[in-house]
C-alpha cells in the first residue's frame, strides 16, 4: 500500500509541475487566443537565467529564482513588443507561425551560449534528507515545486477574477472590438499576458532545473509535454491546468510504476496519458473546464 500511495505523492509532484508549465499557455490564450508554440524555450530561458545569477554571479539561489521571474517578466514583454504587437487583428495562424519561428530564433540564440550542450546542476540548497512519512518520501525540493505551483495558481485565479486588470484580460479575451470600445487597451493587455506567462515559464524552469538537472533538450521539450495538459483541461482555463496536470502526473507514475516495473512493459508511461486524453476528448472536445463557445451565423 505503500507503494501506491508513493506513486500518488509522485504523480501530485510531476502534476503540479505539468501545470506550472501549462500556465503560461493557458495565460497567453486566455486573453489573446493565441497558442505560444516558444513557450518551452522560454521556461529554458527561466532556467539558465536563474543558473547564472546563482553560480556565476553568486546570488543566492532564492533571490536568483526571483529575480530570473523579473528578468523573464520584462524579456517576454519585450518579446510580444517586438515580434507579435505589430499582428494584433491579424489571423491568429500569422501569430501562431511567428511564435514557431521565435521559437527557432530562440534555440539558436541558447545553443550559442554554454548552457545549450551542457549538463549543469544548481548547487545544492535544500537539505538532501527527504521527508519520510508512513513509507512515502518526498524530497525538500519537490515539496518547494507544489507549494510554489499552490501560490501561483491562487494568486492567478484571484488576479483574474477580482483585479481590474484580469478582467480586462477577461473581456479582451472575449470580445477585442467591445473591449476597446469601453476603454481597454488591447496591445497592453496582450503585453501583460506575455509577462505574466514569462515569469510563470520562469518559476516552472527553476523548479524542473532543480529536480531533473539542467538539460536544454529537457527543459524546452516541457513546452510540449505540458501540450496535452493545456488541451485537456482546457486552453483557457487555469483550474483546467491543474486539475489536468496532476491527471496526467497520476497517469504516468501509475503506468511507470505498474505496467513498466511490474509488467515488464516499456514506454506505457509515455503514450498512456496521450490515449486517455483522445478517449476524454471523444466526450469533452473543449477540455475538461474550457469555455464552450456557440456561433451563431
Amino acid at each position: 500500500m505503500s507503494y501506491f500511495f508513493q506513486l500518488v505523492v509522485s504523480g501530485m509532484v510531476v502534476g503540479s509541475i505539468y501545470a506550472l508549465s501549462a500556465l503560461g499557455f493557458v495565460l497567453i490564450y486566455k486573453s489573446s487566443r493565441v497558442l505560444n508554440i516558444a513557450h518551452g524555450q522560454i521556461i529554458a530561458a527561466g532556467a539558465f537565467i536563474t543558473y547564472a545569477l546563482t553560480v556565476m554571479v553568486g546570488i543566492p539561489l532564492y533571490i536568483a529564482f526571483l529575480l530570473s521571474m523579473i528578468i523573464t517578466f520584462f524579456l517576454a514583454m519585450a518579446v510580444e513588443r517586438i515580434f507579435l504587437r505589430k499582428l494584433i487583428g491579424e489571423p491568429i495562424i500569422s501569430v501562431i507561425m511567428v511564435t514557431i519561428g521565435l521559437m527557432s530564433i530562440l534555440d539558436g540564440l541558447i545553443y550559442l551560449t554554454p548552457f545549450g550542450t551542457l549538463n549543469l546542476s544548481f548547487p545544492p540548497f535544500f537539505p538532501t534528507t527527504p521527508i519520510s512519512l508512513g513509507g512515502v518520501s518526498i524530497s525538500w525540493t519537490q515539496l518547494v515545486g507544489v507549494l510554489v505551483t499552490a501560490v501561483f495558481i491562487g494568486g492567478l485565479s484571484w488576479f483574474f477574477k477580482k483585479s481590474t486588470l484580469g478582467i480586462s484580460m477577461r473581456a479582451v479575451s472575449d470580445d477585442q472590438l467591445a473591449a476597446m470600445s469601453v476603454g481597454i487597451s488591447v496591445p497592453k493587455v496582450f503585453g501583460l499576458a506575455w509577462a505574466l506567462a514569462g515569469m510563470s515559464a520562469a518559476a516552472a524552469g527553476g523548479i524542473i532545473g532543480n529536480i531533473t538537472g539542467l538539460n536544454f533538450d529537457t527543459l524546452h521539450a516541457f513546452g510540449i509535454l505540458v501540450f496535452p495538459v493545456v488541451i485537456l483541461g482546457g486552453l483557457d482555463s487555469i483550474i483546467g491546468a491543474v486539475v489536468a496536470g496532476i491527471i496526467m502526473g497520476l497517469i504516468q507514475q501509475f503506468a511507470a510504476g505498474y505496467l513498466d516495473g511490474n509488467w515488464g512493459l516499456n514506454g506505457t508511461a509515455d503514450v498512456l496519458p496521450y490515449i486517455v486524453l483522445l478517449i476524454l476528448l471523444l466526450f469533452k472536445p473543449h477540455g475538461l473546464f474550457g469555455t464552450h463557445e456557440i456561433e451563431r451565423v
